[in-house]
């Protein structure tokens, strides 16, 4: 459910209740991306600032999660571009606070599992990791989802099939390698 802003007009009082709503969620899409904590909260700081600056020209066409997820999608793509981070090796294991979600029932299930299906998404080429993580972590339809990548939504649901045939392939074979050991 997006937050009513409508009738708040200060910009900062804005920015800081779409901060207290989403920016959780930004930044694990943002770390997901690049697989490094800092750089994902130099992400979060951007959004935000884009954010600000263009609060103005924000025409309500979508949500203002959807509109913060294009942002840091579109953020996160132009700092993988950079040549500087292709000379960084990421790190491979993924923090599972920030994936995991605070209720009994997510504190139940085994850690290992979290973090090995955790890993095998970050080890998807992006291009089917942003449409598993936008439709499984951020529950985005088909359509938010075709939006925010600027995508045909045939392309998305071909993306998203790809995504889980791959990751039920590598777990398939990681489970086949547990049990040989």
């Amino acid at each position: 459910m997006d937050i009513n802003l409508h009738n708040i007009n200060d910009k900062h009082q804005k920015i800081e209740m779409l901060l207290n709503q989403y920016g959780t969620e930004i930044k694990r899409i943002a770390y997901l991306y690049v697989k490094d904590h800092s750089l994902s909260e130099d992400i979060l700081q951007e959004v935000f600032i884009t954010c600000y600056n263009k609060m103005d020209t924000f025409r309500e066409e979508s949500s203002y999660k959807t509109w913060l997820i294009k942002i840091t999608i579109n953020k996160c793509k132009d700092s993988l571009k950079r040549w500087s981070l292709r000379n960084i090796i990421y790190k491979d294991k993924l923090d599972t606070n920030l994936i995991e979600q605070n209720t009994p029932e997510m504190q139940f299930i085994s850690k290992t599992v979290d973090i090995h299906l955790a890993n095998q998404i970050l080890h998807l080429p992006v291009k089917f990791r942003e449409v598993i993580i936008l439709f499984y972590y951020q529950d985005l339809s088909l359509d938010e989802i075709s939006d925010v990548l600027n995508l045909n939504v045939n392309t998305v649901k071909t993306r998203l099939h790809r995504a889980r045939t791959r990751l039920r392939d590598e777990l398939d074979r990681s489970e086949h390698e547990w049990k040989i050991d």
